[in-house]
Parts: C-alpha cells; structure tokens; sequence
C-alpha cells in the first residue's frame, strides 16, 4: 500500500550527482550507465502521486569536519580529502532536479553510513506509520548498503531500488545488486516498484 511506504533517497547532493561535485567523476561513469537519476526523477514524481512519503538523507558536516575524528579513514577519510559535503555550500545540496517539495521529509543529522545512524530517520518513519522502505541513492555498497541492513534488522519490509543506485564502477555495483541486496531486502528496478504501489 503506498501510503504505507516511504522512498528513502539518499546523498543525491551535488557532490556525488552534479558536474562539479567533488566526488562526481569518480561516480559519473556509473551514474551514466544505470541512467539512475533520470530513473529516479520519474520514480519521485509518480511516487508522490501515489502517496508514498518521499524522504531525503543527505549528508553535511560543519566546516573544518569537527564531528569526526582528527585522523578519519576509509570512507569518511575520503569525505574530508575531498572537502565534500560541507553544510551550507553547494556540493550539500540535494541536486536542483530533485529538489524536495514542500511535503517531502528531510533527515537531519547523517554524518556516518547509515541513514538510521545519529539521525531522526526512524522517528520520521515511526511518526508516519511507514512499514515499508524503498531505498535509493549513494552509494550503492555503502551507505545504501548500511541503511538496508538497518532496516531489515528493525523489521521493515525494505526494497532496493537497483537502477536507482549508483558506485564506483560496474563490479562493485554488481556484487552488491546480485550478493549483498538479496539478503537484507526486495531488490527491483523502478519500473517494477512503481508497478507495486500503482496497483
């Protein structure tokens, strides 16, 4: 049913999803070839229509990266390399083609993998008795990855939307659509969730 249903649309911030985005060239290869913005543009649109609650998780540090450690790695090392996704600049904002409306919901407090982490996300979902979770967004083996396990521990009927996600390149995508996704959710294109909550 969709309006027991949220889309979880995660870090579709310039950084990661526009020309000029600090970490965009080492995602626009993937970007272009599962086409996942514009698959994620008209997933939004009819999905709003429907009734699904359309929640966006972006991700934002204060300048200077004070929330993290004085020497972060993996992940998190790179965000602070690359001086991505500082709050208040333009690599934070969520992408101008898929700007939230006014009835959207936005997760404050991300500063970690996964979208359920030091942020309100779960409030949110309890707050609009959500009970299932379609997640998109970056990237695909890492914070998407994170949040989907999450939520399947918390008891959640999640899907991951496998065109509507984006990584490094097309190995990492793969292992993670075909292996990982399996196990902890519904994997499905677009198409096919639309087709679910259209019914």
């Amino acid at each position: 049913m969709a309006t027991d249903t949220a889309l979880v649309l995660i870090e579709y911030q310039n950084d990661f999803a526009s020309p000029g985005g600090s970490l965009h060239d080492a995602v626009k290869g993937e970007i272009a070839r599962t086409d996942m913005l514009a698959h994620t543009e008209t997933l939004v649109k009819r999905a709003r229509a429907a009734g699904v609650k359309i929640i966006w998780v972006p991700i934002e540090f204060a300048p200077g990266y004070p929330e993290l450690s004085d020497k972060p790695y993996g992940v998190l090392g790179n965000v602070v390399a690359t001086k991505s996704f500082i709050k208040g600049q333009w690599g934070a904002e969520i992408i101008d083609t898929l700007k939230p409306a006014p009835k959207d919901l936005i997760v404050s407090g991300k500063r970690g993998l996964c979208a359920f982490a030091s942020t309100n996300l779960g409030f949110m979902l309890r707050q609009h008795n959500i009970r299932r979770i379609a997640l998109g967004g970056f990237l695909t083996n890492c914070c998407v990855e994170s949040t989907m396990r999450t939520a399947y521990e918390h008891g959640y009927d999640v899907v991951t939307l496998t065109d509507c996600t984006a990584t490094f390149d097309q190995a990492q995508q793969d292992a993670a659509v075909n292996f990982t996704y399996p196990m902890f959710s519904r994997p499905m294109k677009h198409d096919a969730f639309l087709a679910e909550i259209e019914a």
